[in-house]
């Protein structure tokens, strides 16, 4: 099972390149980034993310394009089932995946649209800094340098 956190679900606009996205905060992360932003994500908590509740949360926030995932919790089936789902139910809408992880397996990379991978390191920066460890990917292109050059960055 997929939670998510109803009450941190919000339309961003810098997530995600070129995209006006539903960011989707999903707890149970398995990371354990040092100076970790939300380390009450480790948490069984939240509500259950459903096709049904993924569907809602599209219909009530028209207009978005991107349905971001903030992590990917402990059941990645369950993941990949509504990214798939999104993808079939709401054409235009694209997927995004935040993870922690240095990796992914291919499965991911082929459902999702936009995957960033790395975790968090105070020391090297977020992405939008060009010493940064993470990476994001569109369609399996690295387009990190788009955050670079978004006047973001402490060396921009």
């Amino acid at each position: 099972m997929l939670k998510y956190m109803p009450e941190l679900t919000d339309v961003v606009l810098e997530e995600v390149p070129d995209r006006v996205t539903l960011a989707v905060e999903i707890p149970n992360c398995q990371g354990n980034c040092p100076g970790c932003h939300s380390p009450f994500l480790k948490q069984d908590i939240g509500e259950e993310l459903t096709a049904e509740a993924a569907d809602a949360l599209l219909e009530e926030n028209f207009g978005v394009d991107c349905f971001l995932f903030l992590g990917e919790g402990d059941d990645s089936a369950a993941l990949l089932g509504l990214a798939r789902h999104i993808k079939a139910a709401h054409p235009g809408v694209e997927t995004a995946l935040y993870s922690g992880r240095e990796t992914v397996e291919d499965e991911i990379c082929e459902v999702f649209d936009f995957v960033k991978v790395g975790p968090y390191k105070a020391e090297l920066g977020p992405l939008n800094e060009r010493t940064t460890n993470q990476r994001m990917y569109y369609h399996g292109e690295d387009i990190t340098s788009r955050f670079w050059h978004r006047g973001l960055g402490k060396d921009d």
